[in-house]
């Protein structure tokens, strides 16, 4: 999943171990999700969003998630 992570944090020049420490989270994770290795928990996605004043959709890109619907 895509996200504005990196984005947001060069903008307000927030470091990951900043970004991490406010979401309590470790540096690793947050470098994780921005590079698309891991997808973040509804909660940790929360979080993340709130500590940029933003919603979820607008900090991660839910475009290419594919949703299945039983018939």
């Amino acid at each position: 999943m895509k996200n504005k992570i990196a984005e947001l944090r060069k903008e307000r020049k927030i470091s990951q171990t900043d970004l991490a420490d406010a979401v309590f989270v470790s540096r690793q994770t947050i470098t994780s999700i921005e590079i698309g290795k891991y997808n973040a928990s509804l909660e940790l996605a929360y979080k993340i969003a709130k500590y940029f004043g933003l919603t979820i959709e607008e900090v991660f890109d839910f475009s290419e998630v594919e949703v299945k619907y039983n018939d």
